[in-house]
């Protein structure tokens, strides 16, 4: 429980640090690594193949580990739409993230709105979400490659 609200906390103010903080660079060079800001994250303009538009990046969901799994888009009618973070490629400085699926791939994604957002953990939807984006869950992934090693 401690372990949780720790992790909790520790997501919370990461948040909260992003979109309270003085505008600034969305992306800084941090000796050998990259950090994000949140700000350039939530609100992101969300493209498909061919440059269609999906909606914008409305919210983001993070694990208790406090790793980014999902991001969250709406489109113009309010629905929401769960894409696995591996699945976007983002140009921070432009704000715009784009997903590798068809305008018609995309339509077949099963949405939601707000008042129910659906259980992000379980393995049913997990599994689901991902292969809408012709992705295999990180878990699943590792199980995967210790039963093809010899």
């Amino acid at each position: 429980m401690l372990r949780t609200a720790l992790c909790t906390a520790s997501a919370l103010a990461f948040l909260t640090a992003g979109l309270a903080a003085d505008p600034a660079p969305p992306v800084k060079e941090v000796g050998h690594t990259t950090s994000v800001r949140v700000k350039s994250v939530l609100g992101a303009k969300v493209s498909l193949q061919g440059g269609s538009s999906a909606g914008t990046v409305e919210d983001i969901v993070i694990s208790e580990e406090g790793v980014v799994d999902y991001l969250i888009v709406s489109d113009s009618g309010g629905k929401l739409v769960t894409v696995p973070w591996e699945a976007a490629k983002f140009n921070y400085e432009k704000r715009l993230a784009t997903i590798n699926i068809t305008d018609e791939q995309y339509k077949q994604i099963p949405t939601f709105t707000i008042e129910k957002y659906p259980e992000f953990y379980t393995p049913a939807y997990r599994t689901q979400v991902y292969k809408y984006y012709g992705l295999t869950p990180g878990q699943e992934r590792r199980l995967e490659r210790r039963e093809r090693k010899p």
